[in-house]
């Protein structure tokens, strides 16, 4: 069963605005770690680590999960279908990347916006956390372009499953 047109562009509008909010979320994540890694200025210290940790759960969470499932709904229910086109394909196992990867970095986000509100210096773990929630943040923006460069030119074709299923159609 395919989605109508009119529901195929809804759906296609929401997905795209949740995955180009999850551009512009993480890109302003990068912003405050940068700042908090840099800054000496202790009322803005303690109140960089607090707004990322409230940006990931309330904003950057929400967005990659729901792109993640529009975008598993689309290919679900439009020809494109998940496993037909290598393209599709590989925007899922990016996008399930990303999000584990952003599951995996909240322990320490949520450690950092704890130290900072109590103004206590930081241990040296936590500097390592500082400095990796701005290699990840820097890199996961990079990354989240590739499922977008993916949708735009929907490079290498069909899946073998998806070259079976055509072959399939064509037959009939």
């Amino acid at each position: 069963m395919l989605f109508s047109p009119h529901v195929r562009k809804a759906a296609l509008v929401l997905h795209v605005a949740t995955s180009v909010g999850s551009i512009g979320s993480v890109a302003t994540f990068l912003a405050l770690a940068g700042t908090g890694l840099v800054t000496s200025e202790t009322e803005l210290f303690s109140g960089v680590y607090p707004s990322m940790d409230l940006i990931t759960l309330v904003v950057i969470v929400p967005l990659l999960g729901s792109a993640l499932l529009l975008g598993i709904i689309q290919a679900l229910f439009t020809p494109w279908r998940l496993l037909d086109h290598w393209w599709v394909l590989a925007k899922l196992v990016v996008s399930i990347a990303i999000l584990a990867v952003l599951l995996a970095q909240l322990p320490g986000i949520g450690r950092l916006a704890d130290a900072s509100v109590a103004r206590l210096p930081f241990p040296p773990e936590l500097g390592r956390i500082q400095l990796s929630v701005v290699v990840h943040s820097a890199a996961g923006l990079i990354v989240l372009l590739i499922p977008l460069l993916l949708s735009i030119y929907k490079p290498w074709g069909l899946t073998a499953f998806g070259r079976r299923k055509a072959e399939r159609r064509h037959r009939r």
